[in-house]
């Protein structure tokens, strides 16, 4: 029989279909994604001048901005949602607010090569790309307009990537994001009551349960969350208590690289290369809210980075949309079996 399973940090229902429960066989689509052509892509070696400006870049030694010989390459969005130019400016409008479109919106170009996605890479390159999102985040928050950098990673047209060429993005904006915020009071519910880290108290349950882990390492785990809203929905956290990716280590980011590049190539060979979104929560930029000086005080001990991956292999339909539920035809307590279970090529 179907259930209803609550989940007590996103405070969200979801449905676990039970009686149709999919395997993965079933989201499997036709064929991945085509490449195209490299030649017509702004993010190829030799096209620097195509893109804005660099921000940002990776290299194995000096190299002049703009030009080749880079690891990892980080430019404003061409297109930008937001611009850091300008003055910030918040208002009421009757019973709406409104604020200008003040923040940021970059591109991390992840590798000069064009046709080997994530899953290929050697965990130092996917690195490589952890350390450019640590670095933005760090330069981003010297904005005090800025209140939350978010990072994010969109796989295939399906799940919003325009562009094939392995790319994530950063969007800063001068509030912080409704999804962050519920999570944020949450966990500062949750310290108040008991002192201790709801995500901690989550990933010592999960452990201890052993049925939802996907996968484990001595520094990071896997979980396919209780309530999971979507199949093969997994939450990624580092076992050792930190609020801030900002902090992270070089050795902290090369083990997450070889986790999360261990847990794509399991989700390749199960999904056949899905569209997927990759997003990064941690803890907001540490500028007080005005009015509420006390507000980031317990934050370092309530709060708990992690990275959430969704495979865009089912679609929210007028159920979903009008009750704001969710409709999961994959227990995901099968979901962890499966990942842990499938074979992948060394390399």
């Amino acid at each position: 029989m179907s259930e209803l399973r609550f989940d007590p940090i996103r405070r969200h229902w979801s449905i676990i279909a039970t009686e149709r429960r999919f395997r993965p066989h079933d989201f499997l689509r036709p064929s991945p994604e085509e490449a195209g052509d490299p030649a017509g892509c702004p993010f190829e070696y030799g096209q620097e001048a195509v893109t804005p400006p660099e921000i940002f870049a990776i290299a194995d030694g000096p190299r002049q901005a703009n030009a080749p010989n880079w690891k990892v390459r980080v430019v404003p969005n061409k297109f930008p949602a937001l611009r850091i130019e300008g003055e910030l400016s918040r208002e009421g409008v009757g019973l709406f607010d409104r604020v200008n479109g003040i923040g940021a919106h970059e591109v991390i170009v992840e590798t000069p090569e064009h046709h080997r996605p994530a899953a290929d890479w050697p965990p130092e390159q996917l690195a490589l790309v952890l350390r450019a999102w640590r670095e933005r985040i760090i330069d981003l928050r010297r904005d005090i307009r800025i209140r939350y950098v978010l990072l994010f990673k969109n796989h295939g047209r399906e799940a919003g990537a325009s562009l094939y060429h392995p790319h994530s993005q950063l969007i800063a904006t001068p509030i912080i994001p409704t999804v962050v915020v519920q999570e944020l009071n949450v966990a500062r519910e949750h310290w108040a009551h008991k002192e201790r880290c709801i995500f901690c108290d989550f990933i010592q349950q999960e452990r201890s349960l052993g049925e939802r882990v996907a996968i484990e390492t001595d520094r990071f785990i896997l979980v396919e969350p209780f309530a999971a809203a979507f199949p093969f929905e997994t939450w990624i956290f580092p076992k050792t208590h930190s609020h801030d990716f900002a902090l992270s280590s070089d050795a902290n980011l090369l083990e997450l690289a070889r986790v999360v590049r261990d847990f794509l190539r399991r989700i390749r060979t199960l999904l056949n290369d899905p569209p997927y979104n990759l997003i990064l929560h941690t803890a907001p930029s540490p500028h007080p809210r005005p009015g509420q000086p006390q507000y980031w005080s317990t934050i370092e001990y309530d709060f708990h980075w992690h990275i959430e991956f969704v495979p865009r292999i089912t679609r929210i339909a007028g159920f979903e949309w009008g009750s704001g539920y969710s409709i999961n035809p994959t227990p995901p307590e099968e979901a962890a079996r499966f990942l842990r279970d499938v074979s992948v090529e060394e390399g």
